[in-house]
């Protein structure tokens, strides 16, 4: 586990990860946006998860 600034960070996926390197490599910024579908540690799974992912890219293209 990771903490930065008070907040664990449990999980990174390997394409992000990826992502951040390549960016890292040749001096861009780069941020990943994950919609949280399920728990592995509870065993729950979001009821509406197309939702989420709809919101999510709402969220983002309000920002740009």
């Amino acid at each position: 586990m990771l903490q930065i600034d008070g907040k664990r960070i449990t999980n990174l996926e390997m394409e992000t990860a990826g992502i951040y390197a390549l960016a890292n490599m040749f001096g861009h910024h780069a941020l990943s946006i994950n919609a949280i579908l399920a728990s592995r540690v509870h065993d729950a799974f979001a009821e509406n998860p197309q939702k989420i992912v709809d919101d999510a890219i709402q969220y983002v293209l309000a920002r740009l």
